[in-house]
Formats: structure tokens, sequence, C-alpha cells
């Protein structure tokens, strides 16, 4: 049985569970549409983004901020399995390398594309970028709408919960805010 089968076998079986009549028309094919989808939602493992920004590496003597903000993603809440969602903002201050602008986005892709926390999703794009780039400094700021505060526990349908984290120059205060306002000034 392959990954696939498998679990559209359990996903049948959650139904079931739940009360559903898994053979009745409508759910007959469910499972295995449920288990394509968690497969996409959750491909960033199979993923490495280290190579992403490695792919795509220029020479440059440019030593002044390059930001890319409102980077749409989607992600799966790690606790409860319910999808939360909203954009990233990326700055580096590249240190004798820059690398494409699409790389940054797809590394919060990669990141994104797997059970996550959106704390952990901001230290893991931040570290990826430091590490394979080594630029002067890197920041990186989520805002996201959770679905699990949404739907279910406190219902709150209009949060935003906002993390940052920052490496290099961005320890400068002065610096961080003209990050701020640059991502603010859409």
């Amino acid at each position: 049985m392959n990954t696939t089968e498998e679990l559209a076998f359990h996903y049948k079986k959650i139904l079931e569970l739940l009360g559903e009549d898994s053979t009745r028309e409508g759910l007959l094919k469910t499972p295995t549409r449920v288990a394509n989808a968690m497969e996409f939602f959750t491909h960033g493992y199979d993923i490495d983004p280290n190579e992403i920004i490695r792919s795509a590496v220029f020479k440059e003597d440019y030593r002044q901020m390059v930001i890319v903000k409102d980077i749409d993603f989607y992600s799966l809440c790690e606790h409860h399995l319910l999808p939360f969602f909203g954009k990233a903002h990326v700055a580096y201050i590249p240190n004798e390398y820059i690398t494409g602008l699409s790389k940054l986005a797809r590394v919060v892709d990669a990141f994104a594309r797997r059970l996550q926390v959106q704390e952990r999703l901001t230290m893991q794009i931040k570290d990826c970028i430091q590490q394979t780039l080594n630029p002067l400094g890197v920041m990186v700021v989520i805002e996201a709408q959770h679905t699990c505060m949404q739907m279910r526990g406190v219902e709150k349908q209009n949060s935003i919960t906002t993390t940052s984290d920052f490496t290099g120059a961005f320890e400068s205060q002065k610096t961080r805010e003209e990050f701020m306002n640059l991502i603010k000034g859409r």
C-alpha cells in the first residue's frame, strides 16, 4: 500500500468513527481526495529550502536592504491540523551575494508546507536565509490568521497573529524600524 492509499484508508475510518456512511455517494472518493490534499499541504518535507537559495546565488556589490513583502502562504497548525494563512515579509542585507527574489518566496512555501507553528515558521525562514546566503542580517515578519482560533475554541474571527525574528544588522532598532516602515507602506 502506498502512502496515499494508506492515508485514504485511515480517513475512511475517521469518517466512520464520526458516524458517517463512508459508502454513500458523496463520501466514496473523499478519503482519497483528503489524502491527496494532505500530501500537497505537507509536501514541504520533500524540499530542501537551503538548496532553493543555493540554486540562484549571484555575486553582487549591493549592501542595502532587499525586501520581498506580502508573500502569501498557507500552512497547517500542528496542534489541530487546521489551516493558518497570511503574509510573510522577508528582508536581508547582502554581504557580497544576492539570491533570486522568487527564491525567498519559495523558501517561505517550503517551510509553510509542513505541520507548523507560526513562531517556528518565522525562525526557520530566517535561519535558512542566514545560513545559506550569509548576509549582514535577515528579518522576517509574519502576519497570519489561524482557523483554529476562528472556528473553534475562542472563536475570534478577526484576530491576526504577528511574529518576527531577525539577525545581524537588524539588531539595530533603526534598521528594524526602516524595515517595518517599508512593509507598512503598501
